[in-house]
Parts: structure tokens; sequence; C-alpha cells
């Protein structure tokens, strides 16, 4: 029977990546283009119209822009900052060479 190799012991943490949440409150915004396009009752209505078509089409293709901009508000909060990018990129470099 073969053994593994033994993990290394030594336990410090200056070589190794920050470390990354996803438990931003900021993620609680993705809710919002979820949600709202499911209450119906807020857009099943025919008037007003925008250019010939029912309030009921042209509001569904405003959700998907809220969508869109709900998305890049809460990614650029949620982004690490450019030390916290580089001291990652570092990092990952370091293994490479490894």
């Amino acid at each position: 029977m073969t053994t593994a190799s033994t993990p290394p012991t030594d336990r410090s943490t200056a070589g190794v990546a920050p470390a990354r949440s996803d438990r931003s409150p900021w993620n609680w915004l993705l809710l919002i283009p979820i949600v709202v396009p499911l209450i119906v009752p807020l857009y099943n209505r025919t008037e007003p119209t925008l250019f010939g078509w029912p309030f009921f089409y042209w509001a569904q293709l405003g959700f998907v822009a809220v969508g869109v901009l709900t998305t890049v508000v809460v990614y650029r909060a949620t982004r690490r900052s450019a030390a916290d990018r580089a001291a990652a990129r570092d990092a990952i470099a370091r293994d490479r060479e490894r």
C-alpha cells in the first residue's frame, strides 16, 4: 500500500490570495428582476400603448432593462478592489510556478 504525500505543515497566509465571499447584501437586489415580472396584475392591461404596443408587451421589455441594470449595479458593487485583484493574480502566478 502506498501512502499519499503529506500536506504541508506551514499554515502561514502570507502568500495566499485574499478570501472571497459571495455573501454581499447587494446580491438581494437580484431578486427584483425575478419577482417583479411574477406579479402579473402590475402589467396585465392594454393601456397605455407605446407605438401601438399594448402595455403588457412593452412592460415586459422594460423588465429586461431593469434586469440588466440591476445586474450591472450588483456587479459593480461587489467587484473586488484593484489591490485584491492584483493579489489574486499574484497568488495564481505563484501556484503555476510550483
